[in-house]
């Protein structure tokens, strides 16, 4: 289980420094450019992985109650899965969607009350309200207790362009990919998914593989 767990405590540190630096040092929406095609990003968002938001402040608390239920549930599985003595490509999945759903429930947990800026919801027009300044850590903070707003950071515009015409619903509009900006932990969430789809397919695969070919006398 303690390999697990520092696979957990890796992911969580380095998800943790990113967001404190970018935070910390760069005014809300800066994008800083890596190459053509990665930038630094910063932008905050307030409901779910790769800034999909719900429902205002209420959402937002009712999605913090969420990844707290589901925390402990993977927590539960990957104790379990443990014991179970399970491959440990399961393990390093289960370790490593964990890590991301901790990373990011930090931020909603906390981060409002430890910085003194952040999106903060404006109830008259329905609409989170971005901030000028740079962050710095406070007591007095910008929200409560689970609604904080996960910081984001990673961005690929690997092309844009133009729909042509002809193109149902959406032809003549301009387009990019890949749009959302995300961070650590949703990348830590995502890798473990899609390890978790392949040990399934291979685990299926090899069932099939050993299964007995019945003959007929």
């Amino acid at each position: 289980m303690r390999k697990y767990l520092l696979i957990v405590l890796g992911v969580l540190t380095l998800d943790q420094v990113v967001k404190i630096l970018v935070k910390t040092q760069m005014h809300y929406s800066e994008r800083l450019e890596v190459t053509d095609w990665f930038y630094i990003h910063f932008i905050e968002n307030p409901g779910m992985a790769f800034g999909l938001e719900w429902g205002g402040v209420a959402g937002k608390l009712i999605l913090s109650i969420f990844r707290l239920i589901a925390i402990a549930a993977i927590a539960i599985w990957l104790n379990r899965s443990v014991k179970a003595n399970a491959p440990k490509l399961q393990l390093w999945s289960i370790a490593l969607i964990l890590a991301g759903a901790i990373g990011n429930m930090i931020d909603s947990a906390f981060y409002g009350l430890i910085f003194d800026t952040g999106l903060t919801y404006n109830e008259e027009i329905g609409q989170w309200i971005a901030y000028g300044d740079v962050s710095q850590f406070s007591s007095g903070g910008y929200s409560g207790f689970l609604t904080g707003n996960v910081v984001d950071m990673l961005s690929f515009p690997l092309f844009e362009g133009t729909f042509p015409d002809w193109f149902p619903v959406w032809g003549g509009e301009h387009f990019k990919f890949f749009r959302p900006i995300f961070n650590l932990a949703d990348s830590s969430i995502s890798i473990g998914v899609a390890m978790l789809i392949l040990f399934s397919r291979s685990k299926k695969k090899n069932t099939e593989d050993e299964a007995p070919v019945s003959s007929e006398a």
